[in-house]
Parts: C-alpha cells; structure tokens; sequence
C-alpha cells in the first residue's frame, strides 16, 4: 500500500493519506487575531484539505486542539468547533494548551479522518 502527500515541503506534509486514513498537519490561521475567527480559520482549511484527499469532517477519527492561553480561549474555540460539527460527528478530541510556532497563533488542529 502506497502513502500519497499532499503540499509537501522540506519539512512537512500537509495531509498525508495511507489507505483510508488521512492525516493532517497542525493547521494554523491566516491573518485573524481572536481565537474565535482563528478557529474559523483554521477549521475552513481542514475542510478544504480533506476535500482535496477525499474525505470531510463527518469522517472525523480524532482531533488534537492546541491554544495558546486554554483559559482565555477555550469557550470562543469551543463555540466555533461545536458549531462546525455536524450533530452526532463528534471525534475523540484532545485540547491543551501549548507554546505555538508563531506568538500571534492562538490556535491549532490537527486530525486524522478516514476517506469516504
């Protein structure tokens, strides 16, 4: 069985698909400051991410969250997480806080989903 990469640099790969499992790299925002419009961000990249290796988010296996401040940035994170969802497509989730990359990054996900 082959592994196909996706937006692969030196580094890292942005989705990487074994089978039916896709994995996909931390995904980080573009320009927004809050937490909220960053996770907004951050989510409108999955799905295009998944689109592209053939999946979406009601395929969702798991999700790791990582915030910068959990305490400041949790609730707005979780609102725009939970209204992305689709009822009853809940993955197993994980959410810490953590030093990110960059110091205006607020939020970061990464998931794994099985192809359609």
């Amino acid at each position: 069985m082959s592994i196909q990469r996706l937006h692969t640099n030196p580094r890292l790969s942005g989705a990487v698909i074994f089978g039916d499992l896709v994995f996909l790299s931390g995904q980080v925002p573009g320009d927004a400051t809050d937490a909220g419009n960053q996770t907004r961000e951050v989510l409108a990249k999955i799905d295009a991410l998944l689109a592209e290796a053939g999946s979406d988010k009601d395929h969702l296996l798991s999700a790791t969250i990582y915030l910068k401040d959990i305490t400041a940035d949790f609730a707005a994170m979780n609102e725009v997480w939970s209204a992305w969802l689709s009822p009853g497509q809940a993955p197993s989730r994980t959410t810490v806080q953590a030093e990110l990359a960059r110091p205006q990054v607020r939020v970061e996900i990464t998931v794994t989903a099985v192809r359609l």
